[in-house]
């Protein structure tokens, strides 16, 4: 049997590319080298995001901050799936997007919020500054004094256990064949399409997508492709139960930040902080300290709180942390489908447009700026 898509990876992009190929009456083949779910898009802290992350922007600069720029409108378009998707797919995913709030640690911080408040406008993302007055009213749980931020309405969170995982079921309820345990070990060009090793079963398919996430670059060189993206060892923390009392997604300028509460009480904290590698990623209890300090800075109602679990995971990352997304021209019917560090807000989007151009359709969002 020849397949009409291979698609090499079984996280959110992979899940979700095969659930929009199978809704198009495509045939397709899901391969996986562990089980569904086991990676970034399972393992990180479930935000929504649309604003210009902070770190980078003071790292790397205006100029790159216009270029980045041009993934907003991606982030803007998936949070419109991302409203819709519950009920699409049948199921509970914790989707919750009331707004995320960047708090500026000094006056300057908060003149770098200003430069980067209007990039984000230009690109057509919603963008309130707040003073500290407007903190002291609208988000009496943060400790004072703190000179103003930048909200966005349209930022939240989701459950990540949740969503890769429904939809992959709809998918195999729309004909997907899965293979779990599946390494692929060679992509051979072949006449119609491509033979795609795993095991000792050859996969015969027309085209093929990579979503392997940061093990994208392995996958890639199967085909004589060079792909720009590297695997980082991060970690997140959820605390005990605790009454209501953060909205909001919440980050911080001054340090690497991303804090919310989930539905149960839990809070989520994470933003990036490093884990080590030890045969894989493993907890760093320093990370977790100097997380939750942060964390417990910006909160004071959080300053006696429990950590009830940690956990790492490596997540894929670019150097200039633009997506990598498109049909490789020097591979014709080869996509890639790699968003870096944001691919969980992007994945529905991103993934529906994959999905499409490699059926040979028109994608309803231009993936051609993010072509490698």
């Amino acid at each position: 049997m020849r397949y009409d898509l291979a698609i090499i990876g079984g996280g959110l992009a992979g899940t979700a590319t095969a659930y929009y190929a199978c809704l198009a009456g495509a045939r397709v083949i899901l391969l996986e080298r562990r089980d569904v779910n086991l990676g970034a898009s399972g393992s990180n802290a479930g935000s929504i995001h649309a604003q210009i992350p902070f770190d980078p922007f003071r790292n790397l600069g205006v100029d790159w901050a216009r270029h980045y720029s041009e993934v907003l409108p991606l982030f803007i378009q998936s949070i419109g799936l991302w409203e819709r998707l519950e009920q699409e797919l049948g199921g509970d995913l914790g989707f919750v997007a009331k707004g995320g709030l960047m708090v500026a640690g000094s006056d300057d911080e908060m003149s770098a919020l200003r430069i980067k408040a209007d990039i984000e406008r230009a690109q057509g993302l919603r963008i309130d500054l707040w003073t500290g007055d407007d903190l002291d009213r609208h988000a009496p749980f943060l400790t004072g004094g703190f000179p103003g931020g930048a909200f966005c309405p349209i930022e939240g969170k989701a459950d990540p256990f949740k969503v890769a995982p429904l939809f992959l079921r709809r998918a195999r309820e729309a004909g997907l064949t899965l293979r779990r345990n599946a390494p692929v070990t060679a992509i051979a060009p072949e006449q119609g399409g491509f033979a795609v090793t795993t095991g000792d079963e050859v996969i015969h398919a027309t085209r093929v997508v990579n979503a392997a996430g940061a093990d994208a670059a392995a996958v890639a060189r199967m085909v004589g492709v060079s792909v720009p993206i590297e695997a980082h060892a991060i970690q997140v923390s959820v605390t005990e139960k605790r009454p209501a009392l953060l909205p909001w997604l919440l980050y911080f300028t001054s340090e690497k930040l991303t804090l919310k509460q989930a539905a149960e009480g839990g809070f989520l904290i994470g933003g990036g902080w490093p884990a080590r590698m030890r045969g894989g990623p493993v907890v760093d209890h320093r990370s977790v300290l100097r997380n939750l300090a942060l964390a417990q800075r910006l909160v004071p109602g959080l300053g006696d709180v429990q950590i009830v679990r940690s956990w790492a995971a490596l997540v894929n990352g670019t150097p200039d942390w633009r997506p990598v997304l498109g049909e490789v021209p020097q591979v014709p019917g080869f996509f890639l489908n790699l968003f870096p560090w944001m691919g969980f807000t992007a994945g529905p989007a991103v993934s529906r447009a994959i999905a499409a151009l490699a059926l040979g359709e028109t994608p309803d969002v231009d993936l051609a700026p993010f072509s490698l």
